[in-house]
C-alpha cells in the first residue's frame, strides 16, 4: 500500500468533520427557546441565593457592610446574563420569531412589571457604584437614590419573583424541563459557560475594588445611625 493511500484510509470525511463541528457549535448555542428559559431559570436561581443573602447584610449593614459591596459586585455579572436572557427573548418575540411568537408572550403581570424591575436594577446598580468611586464624604444624594431605588426594586423583584416559581421550577427540574441542567441537550455547555463566566467576571470585579471598600467600613458606624 502506497503513502497516499495509508493517508486516505487515516483521513476523516469532510462531512463526518461537519458533523463534529455541528455538534461542537449546537452544545454552546444550541436550545432554542426553551435553551433561552433554561439559562433565564439558571441565572434566577443564582440571583434568588445572591438577594438572600444581600438582604442579611441590609439587616446587619453597619457590620457587614464590606460584604454588601462585595455582593453588590457579584450581582453585575448574573444580572447582565439574566437582563440579556429575558431581552433576546423580547426581542425574538416582537421581531415575530415563529419559535418565539408560538412560545407566547409572559404572563400580563410579569409583562407589567419588567420595565420597573429593569429600570429600578439599573438605577440600584447605578447608585450603588457612584457611592462605592465617590465615598461616604460624597454620598449627597446618591445614598437616598439607592435606598429609594433598592426599595422600589425589591418590591417589584419579588412580585416578578413569585409570578416566575412555577416556570422556574418546572424548568429546573432534570426530568419535567426543557432540559435538564446537566447532560447533553443542546446549549448546555453554552448555558454553563455564561453563567459561569458571570459569576467569575462578577467576583474578579469584587475582588480588584476591595480597596475602595476602606472607607466606607471605616464610617460603618456612620450607617448604624443613618
Amino acid at each position: 500500500m502506497s503513502a497516499r493511500e495509508r493517508a486516505g484510509d487515516l483521513a476523516v470525511p469532510p462531512v463526518d468533520v461537519a458533523r463534529g463541528q455541528g455538534r461542537r457549535v449546537n452544545a454552546v448555542i444550541g436550545g432554542g427557546t426553551d435553551g433561552n428559559e433554561l439559562l433565564t431559570s439558571m441565572t434566577g436561581a443564582v440571583l434568588i441565593v445572591l438577594l438572600a443573602v444581600l438582604g442579611i447584610t441590609i439587616l446587619r449593614i453597619h457590620q457587614l457592610i464590606w460584604l454588601h459591596l462585595f455582593l453588590g459586585l457579584v450581582f453585575l455579572g448574573p444580572i447582565v446574563v439574566k437582563m440579556a436572557s429575558t431581552g433576546y427573548r423580547f426581542v425574538r418575540y416582537y421581531t415575530r420569531s415563529p419559535a418565539y411568537r408560538s412560545k407566547g408572550p409572559p404572563e400580563p403581570l410579569m409583562r407589567l412589571t419588567a420595565p420597573i424591575v429593569v429600570a429600578s436594577t439599573v438605577v440600584v446598580f447605578a447608585t450603588g457604584i457612584l457611592l462605592l468611586i465617590v465615598g461616604p464624604s460624597g454620598r449627597g444624594q446618591y445614598l437616598f437614590l439607592h435606598r429609594a431605588s433598592f426599595v422600589i426594586w425589591l418590591a417589584v423583584t419579588a412580585v416578578h419573583v413569585l409570578g416566575h416559581l412555577v416556570d422556574l421550577r418546572r424548568s429546573l427540574s432534570p426530568t419535567n424541563g426543557p432540559g435538564a441542567i446537566s447532560g447533553s441537550s443542546p446549549g448546555t455547555a453554552g448555558r454553563w459557560l455564561a453563567l459561569a463566566g458571570a459569576l467569575v467576571g462578577g467576583l474578579v470585579l469584587a475582588i480588584a475594588l476591595i480597596p475602595q471598600f476602606a472607607p466606607w467600613t471605616a464610617n460603618a458606624e456612620f450607617l448604624h445611625h443613618h
